[in-house]
């Protein structure tokens, strides 16, 4: 008999060889069911003795933390972004400034795949994982360390091997790129998809809200890994990179075996070829490729500038550009009523198949509006170039005018009508778009808008999603949003219906049984606590966003004074234009609107702000405008802008060159701050700001 140290210890130890014998070795010594039953006897014994369980325990793979704020971590050295170049003669001359700083010293380079996802930086102690953190600015960022011990190719412990290496250290910072697989993606959206919930677009989007769940559980869920690529000890240990790069895969790392060693420009240049299309059948998604001088002495010897090493750079991959055919145009009609033209594609020996771009079956494409396809003089059965811009959407570039000499190609006629409800459609003076003005009969307006309604940012009401909503229609349950309030148990229990995808021929059942019709009659009953602002979002007046509707809010504090509010005044709430302005007076002019109101205030929606009124303190900030980014000390959000407001202080919502000062607290966002820089507007602290109100 063990004790619960001893079991602890030696649960832990075998659980962990298990697991770098499977992730490192691909060797299975024991079945998933003998893991599982060694895992829950270890959690277990965990729950009952809390204050044994050991840093590197591999309980820590299926998280369970709930971290309600990421605390912020400055970097020991900064994250530098490299430089990037599409250009090989860019590369070339890389090279030569590469050949001078070095002054004619021989040096050879190592090149590793630029994976898609989130940079990362986690520090070993004694052996152990510590920490993990996100890039952030590069100088600071998040701790994620919950979700980072998730990884199940990441070592919790690495000691016992580095003290049997040439080079026993224990205490490193190593980098890498945590990504989502494309099968973990795929799975993904497939829930998502089932649940009624948006889907991701790619896998880099997946992969950094996944970083940033609160609930390291559900990220444990969501499939993540890591490719370790740069190694910081504290103390120099090996002469070159892809010395590194073989200790860390030794000790357990995973590292991409992909990166090659490369004696000089033209193998660089080789390897880059290489992967252009190779790089397609990898498990995950690639841009580029990143090219490093190996010697870490050269490396120091060329040093930095203020914004990348100079030792290193990445070229990435254009977005690959193939001909296909244009085989038809269907017209899609959205929430606003606006029209836009989808392009059918196929490949050039048009089998029905679509193209194959970028690993991918592209079938569609936007085209945006009626300007578009004038503008690129667009034939149905032309030859057309298609690209995946940011390889994630594919968009046609041009033609291929010489193909239409030995083509039967057909003009397109842009419709007059709404394909879905026959309504003459009109085209705004200065606006590109097409637009159906049968707001209230028009099928997938009606349907927009009530998905629009439910919205996170609008009520919330997450247990309903686009099946469900597309099944209430079907039935006549619902026509607008206000109709949701009248929905009851017996209207609902046994719905169901078939629905077929289109591209795949695939059909899935929506059926609303008990616990379901519980969950939808709940969110609608919460919704009813939505706050003011989110339900004059939900209402979905045109160009009255979720900031619009905040301001509006804001200012007018209840329903009935912004109903009552003519153009002039509406001009007079800060950031309303007159476009803005127009688009309320036109909707809240409409009877049929304003019953509708009627009907949601009925319900028990909330119709005026419960925010305390502004109570102006000074005009020490009056003609001065302001925006903030980041956290801060002394205030909430809501707080400093009640602040701003109410010493004469104008909130903008972006960066412009008339921006008068951004007030940055913890945590800024990068975006902003680089835009203020360059603009010059001026940067102050919280501290500053406080000054300022004396």
């Amino acid at each position: 008999m063990h004790s619960p140290a001893e079991r602890i210890d030696q649960l832990t130890d075998l659980l962990n060889h298990y697991n770098y014998r499977y992730y490192q070795d691909s060797v299975s010594e024991i079945s998933d069911f003998e893991f599982d039953k060694l895992l829950a006897e270890l959690t277990e014994l965990e729950r009952h003795y809390p204050e044994l369980m050991r840093e590197d325990s591999p309980t820590a793979r299926v998280g369970g933390t709930i971290t309600k704020n990421f605390k912020t971590v400055f970097h020991r050295f900064p994250m530098l972004s490299l430089g990037n170049t599409y250009s090989e003669q860019d590369l070339r001359d890389f090279d030569e400034r590469v050949r001078k700083g070095l002054n004619g010293e021989a040096y050879e380079y190592v090149c590793e795949l630029k994976f898609d996802g989130i940079s990362l930086s986690m520090t070993y102690e004694n052996g152990v994982l510590k920490q993990g953190v996100t890039r952030g600015d590069g100088t600071r960022g998040d701790d994620i360390t919950a979700n980072v011990r998730t990884i199940k190719s990441l070592p919790l412990k690495i000691g016992s091997r580095t003290q049997n290496s040439d080079s026993p250290i224990t205490n490193f910072e190593v980098r890498g790129e945590g990504f989502m697989p494309i099968s973990s993606f795929e799975k993904l959206n497939k829930e998502l998809e089932e649940a009624d919930e948006p889907t991701y677009a790619n896998p880099r989007n997946a992969a950094s809200g996944a970083f940033k769940l609160q609930d390291s559980a559900e990220s444990a869920r969501r499939g993540l890994d890591c490719y370790v690529y740069y190694f910081l000890p504290d103390e120099a240990v090996f002469e070159t990179h892809s010395d590194s790069l073989l200790a860390l895969k030794s000790w357990g790392f995973n590292v991409s075996p992909s990166w090659k060693k490369c004696a000089d420009i033209e193998e660089v240049l080789a390897y880059i070829h290489e992967w252009e299309t190779k790089r397609h059948s990898l498990p995950l998604a690639t841009d580029g490729i990143v090219i490093k001088v190996n010697s870490i002495v050269q490396q120091q010897e060329l040093g930095f500038t203020a914004k990348s090493p100079r030792w290193a750079i990445a070229f990435k991959y254009k977005a690959e550009n193939k001909p296909g055919v244009l085989r038809s145009v269907s017209y899609q009609v959205g929430r606003t009523g606006a029209l836009t033209p989808v392009a059918h594609l196929d490949n050039i020996n048009e089998d029905g198949k679509g193209l194959q771009l970028s690993g991918t079956r592209v079938k569609r494409a936007s085209l945006h509006n009626a300007n578009e396809i004038e503008r690129l003089d667009l034939r149905i059965n032309d030859v057309v170039f298609v690209e995946k811009g940011g390889e994630i959407i594919p968009k046609i570039t041009g033609i291929d005018v010489e193909q239409r000499h030995s083509r039967l190609t057909f003009a397109i006629t842009y419709p007059t009508h709404c394909p879905e409800c026959g309504t003459e459609l009109v085209r705004k003076e200065g606006e590109a778009n097409h637009y159906c003005p049968n707001e209230r009969g028009c099928s997938p307006q009606l349907r927009g808008k009530m998905e629009h309604f439910i919205h996170r940012k609008a009520m919330n009401i997450d247990s309903l999603g686009e099946g469900k909503i597309e099944l209430l229609f079907d039935k006549g349950l619902i026509q607008n949003p206000a109709d949701l309030y009248d929905l009851t148990y017996e209207k609902l229990f046994g719905l169901e219906k078939v629905i077929t995808d289109e591209e795949t021929g695939k059909t899935k059942k929506i059926g609303f049984k008990e616990k379901t019709v519980e969950n939808i009659l709940k969110g609608i009953e919460q919704s009813r606590n939505a706050p003011f602002k989110q339900v004059l979002f939900g209402i979905g007046v045109r160009f009255v966003g979720a900031t619009v509707a905040e301001k509006l809010a804001a200012y007018f504090r209840n329903i009935d004074a912004l109903m009552a509010a003519d153009f002039e005044a509406l001009c007079q709430v800060p950031e309303i234009g007159g476009k803005i302005a127009q688009s309320i007076v036109e909707y809240f002019a409409d009877a049929d609107n304003r019953a509708y109101i009627e009907r949601l205030r009925a319900a028990g929606v909330k119709m005026e702000t419960d925010d305390a009124p502004v109570v102006m303190e000074s005009n020490s900030l009056e003609g001065k405008s302001f925006l903030y980014t980041g956290t801060f000390a002394s205030m909430s959000r809501e707080e400093l802008e009640n602040r701003i407001e109410a010493n004469g202080g104008k909130l903008v919502s972006g960066v412009s060159a008339k921006l008068n000062f951004l007030i940055v607290g913890e945590k800024p966002g990068a975006s902003k701050l680089d835009k203020a820089a360059k603009l010059n507007v001026k940067m102050i602290s919280e501290e500053e700001f406080l000054e300022m109100l004396g």
